[in-house]
């Protein structure tokens, strides 16, 4: 698989078999991910990596958090602005419709949208997940070090024949996560990361991509081609 096919390719998958993923694959991948860019070389992340009996255990004590409606850890950091403007606001409206119509659940059940909010804290079946964690003294460019270094293990991954689903929706049940993992005092917990092999029985839509002209500007003449010498 080359890389136009691994970025093509790689999309949120929300269903996984219960295949389990080889400890030298994750190993081979993490690896080489260790190469993304960073600032100054910082590699800001900290990375824990679940599977067996850790991860059955989180997905229990997640599961009993769901059942009994227990509320959702404060965030430590916003998921999106308080105010999206035009045009993320559409756009994230259009996943939500995607995503919840491709389930049959309509806009305003609310308790179904509820039940396929907690598939997240299931890791969607996924035998392996990654939990990656940044120091809260860190800034921005940092966290936007962070996000490249979880794309690159994204695309290894794809080369590897995996999909993986990444979720900022583990950060509202961080401090489950840390009974399991038992990070170190002063790390923010980013996002978990799902892995695994994909359930293709599972209807997964893939969502549409903004057209070219609306995120990028040429500045230049973009069709001009350098002479052969």
């Amino acid at each position: 698989m080359n890389v136009y096919e691994a970025v093509t390719s790689r999309r949120a998958v929300r269903g996984f078999t219960g295949r389990q993923v080889p400890r030298e694959v994750l190993e081979r991948v993490l690896a080489a991910a260790a190469w993304s860019p960073s600032g100054s070389n910082l590699q800001p992340w900290h990375v824990y990596v679940l599977t067996g009996a850790p991860l059955a255990e989180l997905k229990k004590r997640a599961g009993e958090r769901v059942a009994t409606g227990d509320a959702w850890d404060e965030r430590e950091y916003p998921m999106y602005p308080s105010e999206l403007k035009s045009p993320y606001h559409e756009r994230r409206s259009a996943f939500g419709r995607e995503r919840y119509g491709a389930l049959g659940v309509e806009r305003d059940d609310w308790e179904a949208r509820q039940r396929a909010a907690a598939a997240n804290w299931q890791c969607f079946g996924a035998p392996a997940a990654l939990f990656c964690y940044i120091d809260a003294d860190m800034g921005p460019p940092q966290w936007a070090d962070v996000g490249m270094y979880l794309q690159t293990v994204m695309l290894l991954l794809r080369a590897e024949g995996l999909h993986s689903c990444p979720q900022m929706a583990w950060s509202v049940y961080r401090k489950t996560v840390a009974e399991v993992l038992s990070p170190p005092e002063g790390l923010v917990l980013f996002c978990g990361l799902s892995i695994g092999y994909e359930d293709v029985t599972v209807k997964q839509p893939r969502t549409g991509r903004a057209p070219l002209d609306e995120t990028v500007t040429f500045v230049g003449d973009p069709g001009r081609r350098l002479q052969a010498a």
